[in-house]
């Protein structure tokens, strides 16, 4: 899985657009905490049984503890309660999906893509 950082609150514009490429299903952003077992458990599902490309479905990584405001801004611009972790599906500049927890499947997420 090829994980692009999200590291700075500018990369949300550049995600967002990237939701409205018709090429693309969409972009994926997984909110992760380092230091929560739940967070590492859901990580570890997504990534065991990743098989989407990025060219269809880029993915963001954010790092709840290191980039908080981030999240914030997130939440705002999605109108999203922010949990962790938590994955965002992101198309045409809305979330189209969101789930948290043990809710985070990969197998929910391919059939929205799909």
């Amino acid at each position: 899985m090829n994980w692009l950082m999200l590291i700075d609150e500018k990369q949300l514009a550049e995600l967002d657009q990237q939701s409205y490429d018709i090429e693309k299903k969409g972009v994926l952003l997984f909110k992760h905490s380092t230091i929560c077992a739940t967070s590492s458990m859901a990580l570890n599902r997504l990534e065991r049984n990743w098989n989407i490309p990025s060219e269809i479905l880029p993915a963001y990584f954010l790092d709840l503890l290191n980039h908080k405001n981030i999240s914030s801004e997130i939440a705002a611009k999605y109108a999203i309660r922010h949990e962790s972790p938590q994955v965002l599906i992101i198309k045409n500049g809305e979330c189209i999906y969101t789930n948290s927890h043990s809710g985070i499947s990969f197998d929910d997420i391919q059939k929205i893509v799909s």
